[in-house]
């Protein structure tokens, strides 16, 4: 049964006109109380992976649980309808099981606290956020591991708990849900930052409420969600056509040998309501490379990714849900069953936008995105110091995003664009490492009209022996390019011993062991290249090599001749041009590189890496082994 909303004043909201100067007034209150709990959070957090980088998502939703103003979309539509409590005033609700909230939170690293705002005895809104723990437990450091094969190897799982009663901290909570992590004092303190925020935002309603009424500021809620879906509405029948179309993109490999993993979306519009399939897509994989991936989420993305496109100036909300159909077929890499692991599911949930991108752009192609949002590279560096005390560490790294109608893609950017990167002071002042390299890595972005961005290049220097673990991918299925762009260049890593010794470690990787003096190069994917690259302006070639951007040889992707100062040589360049257009064949919508079957026979000479082999996937249960 669903939750019991308990209400010392029970009232139903009257509906009332709102001006549009309050309505302003209202709109840019929760936009900057969202910005508020994002600030307080950062402020106060411990872990450099909240702290640093941000990774932790904001939310204000309506009575309802109707997202107003956040990024990931709602997180209480699955929680409202799973959990069998009664909720009251001063509670605060804390989760971190993926599958007791339908996949709102996609891994057990991510910490979800929900908190009921109310104002006068009546309930006026949601505040929540998730944030990622460096550490929650599990067969790894990090609680993100490779190999599981279960939920039950990634750390603590909590069902919705109330870590705070009426306003009274259950200390028991916050003692065992701490007593599970590697690194308790920082767990502790991003937790209570993340409650912080959220009280932040019921400050803030409750501002809203003693100034305009509860009434007026419900009904602003509602007009902008309205407005939301009404923008939406005229968005989807302009851009989106009836006849459906389709795309597929892979996940490299599974960490144990196996890949690539297929994920297939078809999409089409009837009257007014968008659909979005992922029938095609690969079975749930034995390993932790799954995404419960929660439809209303998916909503958002796609929302998102329409909003950026065709018109920035929307406010993102789940005003328009009634308005797309997301099917997502039981038992699959996007929707598995319980107790499937889940920690790796950042490679997919990347994957998605690079799906969504292709799909959005099929009827309208001059808007087509290439590929290179693709993942979001993980590393983690555990161990002790001389001391005794235990150091661990959890950053996100950055590849190139992809090229785009706009223009050129980011360098060494991330996947959300609201994520910083960890400063290197930082690191070299908190752990036993020295940063000799962090740079973009030359050429890896896709030639184009308009380049791809490049990805990073970053060589870390250990000062202690320890282990880390890796998290990546793209280093086996290039990203790739659209209208004529090229694929990005691949991911790839490598530890150089202190003895000289070379290893090429593959992209998903634990317990890897580093001694004092070993070398990391963690080198990211590029994004891939919009439009013909015998396009662009030669001279913006010539200054990119002298930038160190592009190489020398690099340049003659785009038909240029120049020297390593960048100074173009115009007729050699017009002769390359003219000779490589003679030569080349058609240009295609996508540049896909060379398919999985050259992929797999060039693998170990290009990457140092076996191939991964064919996935096989077990039959779960009788009636699909009696089938067989």
């Amino acid at each position: 049964m669903p939750a019991t909303i308990l209400e010392t004043k029970p009232r139903p909201f009257i509906p009332t006109p709102v001006d549009p100067v309050s309505l302003d007034i209202i709109e840019n209150a929760l936009r900057n109380a969202r910005v508020e709990m994002d600030a307080t959070l950062f402020r106060t957090a411990l872990s450099p992976g909240i702290r640093e980088q941000g990774d932790a998502f904001p939310m204000i939703a309506d009575p309802k649980g109707r997202m107003v103003v956040g990024q990931f979309g709602s997180f209480l539509q699955g929680f409202l309808t799973r959990y069998d409590g009664e909720i009251e005033e001063g509670d605060v609700i804390l989760l971190n099981d993926p599958y007791s909230c339908d996949g709102a939170i996609s891994h057990t690293s991510d910490q979800l606290v929900i908190m009921p705002i109310h104002h006068d005895g009546r309930l006026v809104a949601w505040g929540a956020m998730f944030g990622h723990m460096t550490d929650v437990g599990g067969k790894v450091p990090g609680s993100l591991p490779t190999d599981a094969s279960s939920i039950f190897e990634e750390g603590m799982r909590l069902p919705p708990v109330k870590l705070y009663r009426k306003g009274v901290l259950q200390e028991d909570i916050l003692r065992i849900a701490t007593h599970q992590s590697r690194m308790p004092e920082w767990y502790r303190a991003d937790l209570i930052a993340i409650v912080a925020a959220c009280r932040v935002a019921a400050r803030r309603l409750i501002e809203m409420c003693e100034r305009f009424g509860d009434d007026q500021v419900n009904s602003a809620m509602n007009h902008l969600l309205d407005r939301n879906r009404r923008a939406m509405q005229f968005l989807i029948g302009q851009a989106i056509g009836e006849e459906p179309v389709f795309f597929e993109d892979y996940i490299c490999d599974d960490g144990k040998g196996a890949g690539p993993f297929k994920i297939k979306c078809s999409m089409w519009r009837e009257g007014d309501r968008v659909i979005l399939d992922f029938e095609g897509t690969d079975p749930q994989s034995d390993s932790s490379i799954n995404f419960y991936l929660n439809e209303n989420m998916f909503k958002m993305f796609f929302g998102i990714y329409m909003i950026m496109v065709f018109d920035p100036q929307i406010l993102f909300n789940d005003g328009f849900y009634d308005l797309v159909d997301v099917r997502i077929p039981e038992g699959s890499l996007l929707k598995p069953k319980f107790p499937a692991a889940l920690s790796c599911r950042t490679h997919a949930l990347g994957r998605i936008f690079d799906v969504l991108g292709a799909l959005l752009g099929q009827k309208q192609p001059d808007f087509l995105c290439a590929a290179g949002f693709s993942s979001s590279p993980h590393l983690m560096y555990s161990g002790f110091h001389p001391d005794g005390e235990w150091f661990q560490l959890f950053q996100i790294g950055f590849g190139g995003i992809p090229g785009r109608f706009l223009g050129d893609g980011a360098d060494g950017h991330s996947l959300w664009p609201g994520f910083t990167n960890v400063p290197n002071e930082f690191l070299e002042r908190y752990f036993p490492l020295r940063i000799e390299k962090y740079e973009c890595a030359i050429d890896s972005g896709g030639a184009g009209l308009n380049r791809g961005g490049n990805g990073i290049n970053m060589v870390y220097h250990f000062l202690e022996n320890g282990t880390i673990s890796i998290h990546d991918d793209r280093w086996f299925v290039p990203p790739w390019g659209v209208n004529g762009g090229q694929p990005g260049a691949r991911s790839w890593k490598r530890l150089v011993k202190a003895n000289g010794q070379n290893i090429p470690l593959g992209s998903k990787m634990d317990r890897v062991i580093v001694e004092k003096g070993d070398e990391l190069h963690y080198v990211t994917w590029g994004g891939g290249g919009w439009g013909d690259a015998l396009e662009r302006d030669p001279e913006l070639v010539g200054l990119e090599v002298r930038g160190g951007l592009i190489s020398v040889d690099g340049a003659r992707a785009y038909g240029v001749i120049c020297d390593h100062e960048g100074s173009v040589d115009q007729a050699a360049t017009h002769q390359l041009r003219q000779t490589l257009k003679s030569k080349r064949r058609p240009l295609q919508v996508f540049e896909f590189g060379p398919g999985l079957d050259q992929l797999r026979v060039s693998c170990l000479a290009d990457t140092g890496l076996p191939a991964p082999v064919q996935p096989v996937w077990r039959a779960r249960n009788r009636d699909k082994i009696a089938a067989q």
